[in-house]
């Protein structure tokens, strides 16, 4: 069992930037897979990026690669999100995602946080 709680949204510019972090309850956090999805208004939840256990694989949805960055500190059980370049269409609340298995982080995580608005203003 992993609990895990977002932090760092907020209100930004276009082009401007944010750091979200997600901080994991638990002494097993290195041995999960960690992911990042977004739900905009009268969206569905959708991908954005996740980080296998070590931190030596990434993987990004289109709409954010080269702009997004996801990393983790299995030190301080903690992953985050780099944002660079925010968009409008970035506006969305932001949920952390664990899964024991890297196969199933993009798809149905084991774990949820509770999620954090970003709102990117034009």
């Amino acid at each position: 069992q992993v609990q895990l709680v977002e932090s760092g949204g907020g209100l930004v510019q276009a082009g401007g930037s944010l750091r979200l972090s997600c901080a994991a309850s638990g002494r097993t956090f290195s041995s999960y897979a960690m992911g990042w999805f977004r739900q905009a208004p009268g969206k569905q939840r959708e991908f954005v990026a996740r980080i296998s256990w070590s931190g030596g694989s990434t993987y990004y949805a289109d709409s954010v690669k080269g702009r997004f960055t996801i990393s983790r500190d299995n030190a301080k059980n903690t992953v985050y999100l780099q944002m660079n370049s925010l968009k409008p269409e970035d506006t969305a609340v932001y949920y952390c995602a664990a899964a024991h298995r890297i196969a199933v982080i993009t798809t149905t995580p084991d774990y949820w946080g509770q999620g954090t608005q970003v709102t990117v203003s034009s």
